[in-house]
């Protein structure tokens, strides 16, 4: 046998035992990928969209993936990105986390052809950007690609590991929203590849919850993600700001951030050391339990790929004008924060219309108050300024989600934060299990019939489901409860009118 035979069947091997199997093959840019079928639902799992960003790619925008011989195997989900974890995550992870971990996973429906041009949704996972992955089951793209959607969710650089500046890395040109780039290359990715699946790269919806609808906001006002998706949906995500509504770091004040960080090191740190240190190191302090630290800033706006806060974006017209459903969940908050007078003391000389509209008897609990107070000013009342922003000039639809599932209904007294995924994502049998019932699974039905029909035909589709879209002037939002969606005024309005006067 010639060498180049050799290496021919070597290369072809591989092939042919996924063949054998009964694995489908799809080529991509960097090689060959044998995924996995169950039923009518076909999975390629943990393919590299961008090369390891470890080492001398540490703290460097995603570089290219090197081509790969053979077939690669895509059948078991790739790392989740280096965090401390947090135990009580509503998405707990799959996998053990990594450094290396730019990946992203694809479902479709089994056998669909090349250029079939499915529709495409891809998922930006939330975790306050120091938690979170792609890998947990609840993400599953499972019953999207049943439903005949192609399901792309990824995974993005985490805490110091993906929002990090200083200046041994701004003399190298490091713009410090590393996770941001992440995003923008795996849609990239998407656009470049996603035919080869059966997907059509014109019609890719982004949505995200949290962290990953921030994410989107970011991205649609982004200029380096122009053009890279033509609708979205925006999940517990807000949209005054980043993590904070009133407040965005500037670079400069990262730089000061990662200056702290590096303080052990010595008075001159050069890149080179801070690429060695332990990513146990560049994780240490950071979890959704614990965020606010001085040498961590977290998103910051940086002049190239965050230009401007979302909401001023928005309000000049420089947003990405693409169809748009936003929303929150009628218990977006948490319960944590000071006693409930020091919070309305905070207030000022308004300290006692807070007290009326959030504690009007004077009896709730102080974690109550604050879930409230919080839900408002950093969920509701943004979601509702950017949606009345942008409805003069683009479809968009505001909802609210309101059910609780049947074996939470003693714990919970409304939506907690990020509970809407599972019936996005028609897993609630996997969050909730044997407890499931079956009116869980038909609010599931119809939450995720919804996005289906977004991603095939946007506006149309929304319209014969009786989605009430929004118009100037209007305080209507889209309710989800257990007796369905329903329009109905919010009955939020007061308080969110409240909120907003404080912004003034």
């Amino acid at each position: 046998m010639t060498l180049a035979a050799a290496g021919l069947a070597a290369v072809m091997a591989p092939i042919a035992a996924a063949q054998e199997r009964g694995d489908p093959v799809v080529a991509v840019a960097g090689g060959s990928l044998a995924g996995s079928r169950a039923e009518q639902v076909e999975a390629f799992l943990g393919i590299p969209y961008a090369a390891p960003p470890t080492g001398r790619n540490r703290w460097r925008n995603p570089q290219r993936v090197a081509r790969w011989t053979g077939t690669r195997d895509a059948r078991r989900f790739a790392a989740d990105c280096a965090q401390q974890l947090f135990p009580g995550d509503a998405a707990p992870l799959g996998t053990q986390p990594s450094e290396d971990c730019l990946y992203l996973n694809v479902w479709r429906p089994a056998g669909a052809a090349p250029r079939k041009k499915l529709p495409v949704m891809v998922w930006l996972h939330g975790g306050g950007f120091v938690n979170g992955g792609s890998s947990a089951p609840v993400y599953s793209g499972t019953a999207f690609a049943r439903d005949g959607v192609i399901l792309v969710s990824l995974n993005y650089r985490l805490g110091r590991f993906g929002f990090f500046a200083h200046p041994a890395l701004k003399a190298e040109g490091g713009g410090g929203n590393f996770a941001f780039r992440d995003q923008i290359a795996a849609l990239q990715w998407v656009k470049a590849n996603i035919a080869a699946f059966g997907g059509d790269p014109a019609n890719v919806t982004l949505f995200g919850e949290s962290a990953g609808g921030i994410s989107v906001h970011v991205l649609m006002t982004s200029p380096l993600a122009r053009g890279l998706f033509a609708k979205a949906i925006v999940q517990s995500g807000a949209g005054r700001g980043l993590t904070d509504p009133t407040h965005i770091p500037t670079f400069a004040q990262a730089l000061d951030a990662g200056r702290a960080f590096s303080a052990p090191l010595g008075r001159t740190v050069r890149a080179a050391q801070l690429r060695a240190l332990p990513a146990d190191r560049v994780i240490k302090g950071l979890n959704m339990a614990a965020m606010d630290v001085a040498d961590y800033a977290g998103p910051m706006i940086d002049g190239r790929t965050v230009v401007e806060a979302p909401i001023d974006a928005y309000r000049a017209g420089r947003g990405a004008a693409v169809p748009l459903l936003l929303g929150t969940n009628s218990m977006d908050g948490l319960p944590f924060g000071p006693d409930k007078d020091r919070l309305f003391a905070a207030f000022g000389a308004q300290a006692a219309t807070a007290r009326r509209l959030y504690d009007p008897r004077g009896d709730r609990p102080s974690p109550a108050v604050a879930t409230d107070l919080f839900a408002d000013r950093y969920m509701n009342e943004p979601t509702r300024a950017v949606a009345r922003i942008l409805a003069p000039r683009q479809p968009v639809w505001l909802y609210r989600f309101d059910y609780v599932a049947t074996a939470m209904r003693h714990q919970w007294e409304g939506a907690p934060h990020a509970s809407e995924i599972p019936y996005v994502f028609d897993t609630v049998r996997v969050r909730y299990d044997r407890a499931t019932a079956p009116e869980d699974l038909a609010v599931a039905a119809q939450l995720h019939r919804s996005w289906v029909a977004f991603a095939r035909a946007g506006p149309t589709a929304l319209a014969q489901l009786g989605w009430d879209r929004l118009t100037p002037g209007s305080s209507a939002l889209n309710l989800i409860t257990a007796q369905g969606r329903t329009v109905a005024p919010d009955p939020l309005k007061t308080r969110l009118d409240f909120i907003e006067t404080t912004r003034k």
